[in-house]
């Protein structure tokens, strides 16, 4: 069994993670059991540095393998707004409601072919010996007239997917995690924990 460390405490993430991750013999530790650890640094631009600066912060004070990933939302008729700045866009006090409402309040008058975006994800894992992996994700859609749909977190219920006629709250979580950018960056790393436990 390998024990990975999640570098965030936010419950959505860690059951996401935890569900894409699920089968491997992992003992799957976060941020909430290591409540003294230093606040994680985000000013990086770009999703895999973030991820980066993430995983090697918390591999710094744990001497632990970690796994940190960074995502955001791009949408194209914001000229990639707000991406890197999705958590914070608006402002950190800001909630995701509220997040929401005022993209498609930006969006109010864009038509449809032109309300393109996608979920961008960087996965990193950083190994005790200085060993790291990096993997990437992304999902096509397009930004929704409403938010609608009751799972998921973040963005979800805002961005559309085509294919399924549905945003991204009104799929299940088996659903999502097949075509996610997260679940696609995590086959990655999924992978490279397996072949880890195959090399040990």
């Amino acid at each position: 069994m390998i024990k990975v460390l999640l570098a965030t405490a936010n419950p959505h993430k860690v059951r996401e993670i935890s569900e894409l991750l699920a089968g491997l013999p992992l003992d799957i530790r976060t941020l909430s059991d290591y409540p003294d650890l230093p606040p994680l640094c985000e000013d990086g631009n770009s999703y895999e540095e973030n991820s980066r600066k993430k995983a090697l912060c918390v591999l710094d004070a744990t001497s632990e393998l970690t796994l940190a990933d960074d995502s955001g939302l791009e949408v194209d008729a914001l000229d990639g707004a707000p991406g890197i700045f999705s958590a914070r866009f608006g402002g950190e006090n800001l909630s995701f409601a509220e997040k929401n409402r005022m993209i498609l309040s930006l969006l109010k008058e864009i038509p449809e072919e032109k309300r393109t975006a996608r979920f961008v994800c960087a996965a990193t894992l950083a190994f005790p010996g200085g060993r790291i992996e990096s993997f990437s994700g992304t999902c096509e859609g397009v930004i929704a007239h409403d938010p609608s749909g009751k799972h998921g977190f973040g963005y979800d219920p805002i961005f559309f997917l085509p294919k399924f006629g549905k945003t991204m709250a009104e799929l299940s979580s088996e659903e999502k995690n097949r075509i996610s950018h997260r679940a696609r960056a995590l086959q990655k790393v999924r992978a490279c924990l397996q072949d880890c436990l195959t090399q040990s």
